[in-house]
Formats: structure tokens, sequence, C-alpha cells
């Protein structure tokens, strides 16, 4: 239903006045269609607040409210397409209608359901579901192991999400959580009623409207489930429809949230006043006045028409239907708050400069104050209903609490607990306590023991720790083998070129390299944390400050051939292994601030798998982890800038392009390892850093010594003094 402002302004409020049985474009066959006496109360709720406004001369003065009647045809996509139209300005406003001004959308009331409202909430602002109240009733009875089933919606499924959050930080445990739709197939709710069966728990908290309530209760009827203790929300938990339809007494004893029951005066005679309805839309009064009354007006009347003859003086008062039931005055309270909120904030806008009253104040016309909160949504304020069947078989809906989240925490909740009955009509209800299981045990299938949770790591037994651990072994070893190569033919060319003391040390490192992998593998220790990564940093910088040294011998060597040069007496022997030490003497003080600050530890994650603990090494400072890393990287860039510019110098055997490619394969190893270490769960990345170890490790023994094991074992022609000196025209760069 949209209202609109004669004169400047725009409002739109948004129902439903048909209960849909198949969605149609503009719900225009109404064979199709029931009336909704509910929606159409609501309406009824806000022109009567209109009227008021209207004649008000406090409120808006010199500016009329109107309305027209808007039907959503229940449908949330139809509502959103609505809103949005309304919103860029796309009225249709009647031409008969004394509007001197062009017409603009100020505000939004509605809609009557909640899915509705958070799709149109998406599209025009915040909405909140205070749901939290629920969670705390709960808890409040000590039910800690409960079972949930919500509407498949926005209302259920936010509503659900927000329960679970809550009731998880209050020690509150779901056996189960399930949602359906009433047209849903019947082997799905079918599913759900089998859930039920065999869960243990006996309280069920819901989150189902009206229509999806009664589908459940059938089938719980059907299948003789009954003793639930029912904890509801404002949908059905104060609704006297649903009441009348739970005829074996299912639902007695529930409890549940409801708005507050409120009085508005001269509302219930404006309702069942026809005058106004009629006055305003002729259409829908023709058809609301043969749908309650079951007749048919003179000139509608077909010949086959069985039905008799509507008159136009049929007395409102004594039909027995939904229409002349007032049990939702608290929610004709809210429209009719609603349409006094948004006046009275136009009101303020309208007599004000910047700023306005976020204090809504409703006096005259109401008794109340309606506070809202910087995201616009008003304090949650609930009464706890309680359902008490008496000896007719009549359900009351008996006040039993308050919950009021504008008063002090330990008041918020106030219970009457002595007045409430329960199901079976008992005075406790029998639920199944939840004991929370500590975070390193875990409950069985039956959730009846708690028993330990399996330790996961990435052990030597295991497919993945066992290659990890092969290929490490394997690539010392080859190590090995090239250093006694490299031993047994140290007084040829090949080896003493480009000093022998560097390349002996560099195979060494390569060996510390390749072992200091299998320090990952493992159950982790307070020892193994710390060791794995200083091991694993210091040797790396170990092997590319030997590496970074032989490529600046080979830039200094040629420097030294030209004329007066005594670059050679700068970077002899003696300064090569200065540097090579001062390099690495700054990732062992790195190493050593990291282990004396906030050092690696071993670390239960209980939150990676549920039903596992993985035992993994938290790397304690983050900083000291990646200044680590860092450290490597900035040595492999120097190296592979200095290899870059050495790699076309002349000589038979340079050795300045082999760094080169193996740079460009460790660094890219690297930068692959940052994203992958990240995404990667668990011993993964542990297995993610061993694998990064090793590749790059074997990129440098490949890269550096597998060309000169060739020469020295296959090609022993090319291992002299002579082929060595041979120069060859450098290629252009």
């Amino acid at each position: 239903m949209l209202i609109f402002l004669f004169k400047d302004l725009y409002i739109i409020i948004s129902l439903k006045e048909h209960n849909a049985k198949q969605i149609i474009h503009k719900c225009l066959l109404l064979s199709q269609l029931s009336l909704n006496f509910r929606d159409l109360q609501f309406a009824q709720a806000m022109l009567f607040a209109i009227e008021e406004i209207n004649k008000s001369t406090d409120l808006l003065p010199g500016i009329s409210l109107g309305y027209k009647i808007y039907d959503t045809c229940d449908n949330v996509a139809r509502s959103v397409g609505v809103t949005l139209a309304l919103a860029n300005g796309n009225v249709f406003v009647p031409s008969k209608t004394p509007c001197t001004t062009s017409a603009h959308v100020q505000a939004i009331i509605g809609a009557t359901s909640s899915s509705t409202t958070i799709a149109l909430a998406t599209v025009t602002g915040p909405f909140f579901l205070p749901v939290v109240a629920l969670a705390h009733l709960v808890k409040y009875f000590g039910w800690t192991w409960v079972g949930a089933i919500r509407t498949n919606s926005d209302y259920g499924n936010n509503g659900m999400a927000t329960f679970t959050e809550t009731a998880q930080q209050l020690g509150i445990c779901l056996e189960y959580s399930v949602s359906f739709f009433r047209t849903d197939p019947y082997a799905k709710i079918q599913k759900i009623i089998d859930i039920v069966k065999a869960s243990t728990s006996k309280v069920i908290v819901t989150f189902l409207s009206r229509p999806d309530l009664n589908v459940l209760l059938h089938e719980f009827l059907y299948h003789n489930l009954s003793g639930y203790q029912w904890v509801g929300t404002e949908s059905w938990i104060f609704d006297s429809q649903t009441a009348e339809m739970d005829i074996h007494h299912i639902l007695d004893g529930a409890i549940g949230l409801s708005i507050p029951i409120a009085h508005v005066s001269g509302l219930r005679n404006f309702i069942l006043n026809e005058k106004p309805l009629n006055s305003s839309n002729n259409e829908l009064f023709t058809e609301f006045w043969e749908t309650l009354f079951n007749c048919r007006f003179k000139e509608l009347k077909s010949s086959s028409d069985i039905q008799r003859e509507c008159t136009g003086h049929e007395d409102v008062t004594g039909v027995q239907n939904s229409f002349i039931d007032m049990s939702l005055m608290p929610i004709f309270n809210n429209v009719y708050k609603g349409v006094y909120a948004v006046a009275h904030a136009l009101h303020n806008i309208l007599s004000c400069n910047k700023t306005c009253n976020k204090n809504v104040q409703l006096d005259p016309f109401m008794v109340n104050e309606v506070y809202f909160n910087e995201n616009g949504d008003p304090a949650a304020k609930y009464d706890i209903i309680n359902w008490q069947p008496r000896e007719n078989g009549i359900v009351e809906f008996v006040t039993v609490g308050l919950y009021d989240i504008s008063l002090a925490q330990e008041k918020q909740l106030h219970l009457q607990s002595k007045s409430l009955i329960w199901a079976r009509n008992s005075k406790q209800v029998h639920s199944v306590t939840c004991v929370r299981c500590l975070p390193e045990f875990w409950s069985n299938e039956r959730r009846d023991t708690c028993i330990k949770k399996e330790a996961v790591f990435l052990s030597y037994e295991e497919i993945m720790g066992a290659l990890l651990t092969a290929a490490s072994l394997f690539g010392a070893c080859v190590t090995i083998g090239v250093i006694l190569i490299f031993f047994k033919y140290r007084k040829t060319p090949i080896v003493r070129a480009n000093n022998s003391e560097l390349s002996f040390l560099l195979l060494f490192s390569l060996i510390l390299c390749f072992l200091c992998s299998l320090t990952f593998i493992g159950q982790p220790s307070d020892w193994s944390c710390m060791f794995r990564h200083v091991a694993f940093g210091i040797t790396f910088v170990l092997c590319i400050s030997c590496l970074l040294g032989k490529t600046m011998v080979v830039l200094m060597a040629f420097r030294a051939t030209r004329p007066g040069s005594n670059v050679k007496k700068w970077f002899g022997q003696t300064q090569q292994r200065l540097c090579v030490t001062a390099f690495t003497l700054i990732q062992v003080n790195i190493c050593i601030i990291w282990l004396t600050t906030s050092p690696p530890f071993p670390f239960k994650n209980f939150k990676e798998i549920k039903d596992k603990i993985t035992l993994e090494c938290a790397l304690g400072s983050a900083v000291g982890f990646w200044a680590v890393l860092g450290y490597i990287g900035l040595l492999a860039i120097l190296c592979f800038i200095f290899a870059f510019l050495a790699r076309k110098l002349p000589d038979n055997f340079n050795e300045a392009k082999f760094i080169t490619f193996s740079m460009l394969i460790f660094c890219a190893v690297w930068i692959t390892f940052i994203p992958a270490y990240i995404s990667s769960p668990g011993k993964f990345s542990v297995a993610v850093e061993i694998f990064a170890i090793l590749a790059s490790s074997f990129g440098l023994l490949i890269c550096i010594f597998i060309p000169k094991c060739y020469i020295i074992l296959m090609k022993p022609e090319k291992n002299t003094k002579k082929y060595m000196m041979g120069k060859k025209a450098p290629n252009p760069l």
C-alpha cells in the first residue's frame, strides 16, 4: 500500500492484500486469490492514523496525507521492483487528487511480512532482526540442547543466523537446524520429521511464518509427535488463528516473544466501519464485502451464480471471521506508530535547518515514546507469552514476562516463572542438558560421551611426509656425491676456477638446506619450532652469500684485467670470506632478535578441523618470520642482478649464466610460495614450505654444479686450462 502526500511529499507503505495460490504479474485473476483480512486490518490502521494526522492542526499544518492501496501479491521480487520504481520517482498519482506540485517519495513503511521487509530494507536502508532476546530466553530456562526449525526465507534464515551466533556465545548447543518452505516437496518435510524423531532434544526453537507452521503442525499430528517444548517468535506466538487450528494442542505450553500489548483508542470502531474503505477504493470494497459476507452484488452476479445477493447493508459486527478479530492490536499499533513516526520526521525536517531530533515524540497521540538508534532501528521490547490451555479447551495467551533492551543488562529479561505452564501441562521441561566438551575432546556419534580428538600433523609415517623425507635425503646424498667428485678432481681447472673454496662451502650449505627440511616433519615441539625456521633462514643465507661472492668474483676478475686496475687487491679470497661471513651474521642477528622477543612455539589449532586437533608451529612474531624471508629475498635479488650483468662476459665457461638461471628458479619458487603458504591449511602449509625449500635447493644444485660434473666426467677434454681460458667475441646485449 502506498501513501502519497498531496502538495509536496510522498510516503510509501507496502502491504499484501491477497493470499496468492498462484503468483501472477498483476494479481488480476481474482478467482485464484483470496482476500487477506489481516492485511486489510493493517490498511485500516494506517488510514486511521492518516485521518488523525490530517485533522491535527499541530502536526504537518497545511499538508494533507493521501493514500493509494497497492497490491504486492505476496511476491518479494514484485515488491522490490515496485519499491525501486517508486524510489526513482515513478509514482502514479490519480488525476483527481488536488496535488499542486510533483510527487516525491520520502519514506517507506512496511511490508506486513518480514521476508518482504528485509528485501525492501536491502534496497532502501538497514534492517535489524532483534532475536538476541530469544537466545537469552532459552538460556534463562537452562535449555542448552535444542533443535531449530526455520522458514526458508529471509525472515527465517537471517533470524536463525543471529540466534545461532548468540546461542553459541551463551553456551547453547543446536542438535539440528533445518529449513523448509510450505511449497517444498513432501519428501523434504518428511526428512525434517525424521530428524525430529531421531533427536534427543525436547526443545524446538522456531523461526516460522504462520502458514509454514500450519504445514509442520499437520505433519506432527500425522506422525503423533507431541510433548515438545516450542519456542516461537512474534509471527505466531500471539496469533489466535494458529491457536484455533491447533485442535490437538501440540503447541500447548509454547513460549515466545510477542510485540507488547497495546491499545489504540478508536481503532477497533474505525476498522469495523466500512465507510472509509468504501470511499477509498470501490473495487477493493466490493471484493472485501463479497468475501466477508459470502455474497455477490446484483450488478456483478451472473445467472449461474448460486451465491446470495449482497445488499451493502449487512452488519459487520455479526460475522465470525478474522476481520473482526482484534488480537493483533499490538501490530496494528506498530502500523499506527509507523505512520506517526514518518509524519513527525517530516514535520521536523520541514521545521528545522540541518539537524532533527532522533527522539520521536508521539504525544499527545500516543502514551509512549519511540526511540530510534543510529541505524534507524527501534529498541527491542517484547512481551514473553506462554500458551496456557484452559478447561474448555481454549488456549489463553498469558504474559509471563518482558524483555526490554533499553534497561540495564541484568534487568533486560524479567520473568514470572511461577505462572508458567510447559508442554503436556507440566510445571517443568524435561530437556537434555548440553555439556560442552573440552577443546581437546569431541562428542561421539550418539553425542553422549566426549572422546579425545585425533592430533594431526605432518609425520614421517604418512605418504606425503615419507615422500618429502625421501626427496630431502636424496638431495643431500646427491650433493655429497658432487662434493666427492669435486674433491677428487680438485686440482682440475674447472674446479679451481672461480674460487673452489666458495664452491665447497656452497655445496656444504646445500646439504644443510636439504636436511633442514626434515625439521619441519614430525610433531611440533618447543625446540623444533624454533630450530626449523632458524636453520632454514641461516643455511639459505649462507648459500646465497656464497653465490653472491662467486658472482662478484666473476665481475671483478674481468675488471682486474684492465690496465692499472687494483680491483683484485680489494676483492681477494680474504675479502670474499669476510663478505660471506658478514651477510650470514646479519641473518643470525635477525634470528636472535626473533627468538628472544617472540619465538615460534607449538600450537594446537582446534578451528581448522572440528573433530581433530591440528598441531602446528605458530610463528610467534610474524614480523620476525617475514624479516628472515625478506632478507633471503634481498640477497637473492642482488645475486640475480650481479649474475645477469656478468652473464655474457667472454669466457668458455662463464659461471654467471648458470647462477642467473638458478636465481630465476629460486625467485620463482619463493614468489609462488607466499600465496600458497598463506592459503594452505594446517599441515599442508608445512608441506608447502618444505616443497619450496627442496625445489629451490635442487634448482641451485642442478643449475650450478651438474654442468660442471658433466664436463668432469663426460667431457674431460674440456677440463683444461687452455680451453677454460679460451676467448670468444662477446655476444651483443
